[in-house]
């Protein structure tokens, strides 16, 4: 590492992203990016967390369940707060440091503070619903060494 970029004087080079399909995810994994079309946008409703001070039920947290994909496949993708009103149905985004989550034994998408949800201009392809990812249940196996 140079003394400028120790000092703070020069950035490292950023990565180019590199696009992945919906099909080629799997459990575990992190760091995505792909460009998704919105199927369907379904909100959850907010649960009322007890225990918690009056104050902080105001600004309970938004979050969408929508099944988004591309061409290869789909999967579902939980929406929190700001994302909720990127991700409407027929809209089509940019997936950046997407993570798959694993619920009740199946994939999830998701991003969390370190990615981005970016709205696109709509894209050409249509949604292969046939290959849900989330309807595919996973099993954690323990493999002795």
């Amino acid at each position: 590492m140079s003394t400028a970029a120790a000092q703070g004087g020069e950035k490292p080079a950023l990565r180019k992203p590199v696009f992945v399909k919906v099909d080629q995810l799997k459990p575990g994994t992190n760091g995505h990016t792909l460009i998704v079309k919105v199927v369907s946008a379904t909100p959850v409703p907010g649960r009322v967390r007890t225990g918690a001070p009056a104050s902080s039920s105001a600004r309970a947290p938004r979050i969408a369940e929508c099944l988004v994909g591309d061409e290869t496949g789909s999967i579902i993708f939980t929406a929190r707060n700001d994302q909720v009103d990127l991700l409407k149905a027929g809209a089509t985004a940019i997936l950046r440091n997407a993570k798959i989550d694993m619920f009740k034994a199946s994939m999830r998408l998701a991003v969390d503070k370190w990615g981005r949800v970016e709205a696109t201009e709509p894209a050409s392809f249509t949604v292969n619903e046939e290959n849900n990812l989330s309807q595919v249940e996973y099993e954690l196996v323990n493999v002795a060494e």
